[in-house]
């Protein structure tokens, strides 16, 4: 099976080790990676922002980086939602809309990958920690995926799952949100961490390096002794 890198700034940028997991998991699974070169931004930040024309001319560049893709995997559930926007942004250009809407049908985040498509539930990944997992809102509620990070997780050889207590709220990042409603934002994310440190967890996992980087920098902030991984993290913990 084919697949296609679409790593996302943030990761490319921050968390570059996390694209490195998922290329490894993949390829453990049997697929061929590659990596589009001319891949950019998804746009999400300008789209949110109301700047839908330049939006546009990101989207098209997208478009055109994964035209001959099989499958466009990625560990953001966030900016995977972002490439399912595409249709409804190019609904008045008929053209541009056929294109996108073939995007999005190939588009998968990483998790949702490995359970719908591969048909995945156990990686064979092994880490003895006491974990708990935070819900992004765009995967959960805009991508609708809930279930496939939580199966994977479970099937983690040592690890010691607990679920967390008011997993739907948001954590203030939201992207431009966190910029723009900075204080509603920080109460937001010192919320989270307490729900996070009601669990005893040593470890947050989360599927959106926005997310992370939000609770993880507050975290450090705080001075408290929780870490922060990706999921890919964790699903590569066999081979390290």
């Amino acid at each position: 099976m084919n697949v296609s890198l679409f790593i996302t700034c943030l990761s490319d940028v921050f968390y570059p080790g996390v694209g490195k997991d998922v290329v490894e998991v993949l390829e453990r699974l049997g697929c061929k990676i590659d990596f589009p070169a001319s891949q950019i931004c998804c746009g999400q930040p300008a789209y949110n922002s109301g700047y839908h024309r330049e939006t546009k001319e990101v989207a098209k560049n997208m478009i055109r980086a994964f035209e001959h893709s099989e499958y466009v995997v990625t560990p953001s559930g966030s900016c995977a939602s972002m490439l399912l926007e595409y249709p409804h942004l190019f609904k008045d250009e008929p053209e541009w809309k056929e294109k996108a809407e073939k995007l999005a049908a190939k588009t998968y985040e990483f998790t949702q990958f490995i359970v719908d498509v591969l048909k995945v539930e156990d990686v064979g990944a092994k880490f003895p920690v006491k974990a708990t997992y935070h819900t992004s809102c765009h995967m959960t509620r805009l991508l609708g995926v809930k279930d496939a990070p939580l199966t994977l997780l479970k099937n983690v050889q040592g690890l010691e799952f607990t679920d967390l207590p008011n997993k739907e709220n948001c954590c203030g990042f939201g992207g431009t949100f966190s910029v723009k409603m900075v204080p509603i934002s920080e109460q937001m994310v010192n919320e989270k961490i307490s729900h996070i440190e009601s669990t005893e967890a040593e470890v947050l996992v989360g599927a959106d390096c926005g997310c992370l980087m939000n609770i993880g920098g507050r975290i450090n902030r705080q001075g408290k002794p929780i870490k922060v991984m990706h999921i890919a993290e964790i699903l590569n913990k066999q081979a390290n």
